[in-house]
């Protein structure tokens, strides 16, 4: 298991400070101090681990993966959304504790269209509210099949740094990291809902970021109207 590179400072600074009270501690002998300095620097370090060899459930391309680890706080159908360009769309939702893995991962292979970032509030991200006023980045994609794609990064009560390095003309590839949301947040699965769209999670799932599958878009769609 690797740490993030997203979380280089966190966790060089945490190093940093647990040495700096380690040394004076050993040098009075209190060595029985190192295990709280210990115990506290794995943690830090724990929040921004980046598991290694993950593989996606499927390799079909119209399976979307999930694009975070956590429990699926809400599957809706939605009259219209900005990342489907006004068009019904289909909305997963998952809840990342402080424990979960923050590594966002793309659902598919797909082109960077647009990444719009809004500054908002920081309430608590198990609550309705917070997905609806929270600070957010909606990344707009656009997949291999033309279809829109969006990824909401939310943040939360603890979580203030919305992390996410692309920008549009970006290609991501499926399962592929590109960015992280610290210290506990909120992401979103947003596709153009459309006849023979299958939903394979339900509310309080667990998924994992890059494996699980949460939706899988029809083999052909002759309605698709996404403009190249």
């Amino acid at each position: 298991m690797l740490l993030s590179k997203y979380g280089r400072r966190e966790w060089g600074i945490a190093t940093v400070i647990a040495v700096l009270i380690a040394i004076p501690a050993a040098i009075m002998g209190l060595w029985w101090s190192l295990i709280p300095i210990g115990l506290c620097w794995i943690v830090i370090a724990g929040f921004f681990r980046d598991p290694l060899g993950r593989r996606p459930a499927t390799q079909d391309h119209h399976d979307l993966l999930s694009p975070a680890d956590g429990k699926v706080s809400l599957v809706e159908r939605l009259d219209g959304h900005e990342a489907t360009d006004g068009q019904p769309a289909v909305l997963v939702r998952i809840f990342l504790s402080v424990l979960d893995v923050h590594i966002n991962r793309a659902p598919c292979d797909a082109e960077v269209v647009s990444v719009t970032h809004r500054p908002g509030r920081y309430l608590d991200a198990r609550t309705e509210e917070s997905a609806k006023v929270n600070e957010s980045n909606l990344i707009v994609l656009k997949s291999e099949q033309g279809e829109p794609i969006g990824v909401r990064q939310v943040s939360g009560a603890i979580a203030r740094r919305i992390v996410c390095p692309l920008v549009p003309g970006d290609r991501v590839g499926r399962g592929n990291r590109f960015g992280m949301i610290k210290f506990g947040s909120t992401t979103e699965l947003i596709i153009r809902d459309r006849p023979g769209i299958e939903i394979l999670v339900s509310k309080g799932d667990r998924v994992t970021g890059g494996v699980t599958v949460l939706l899988r878009e029809p083999a052909s769609d002759s309605n698709s109207t996404l403009a190249s």
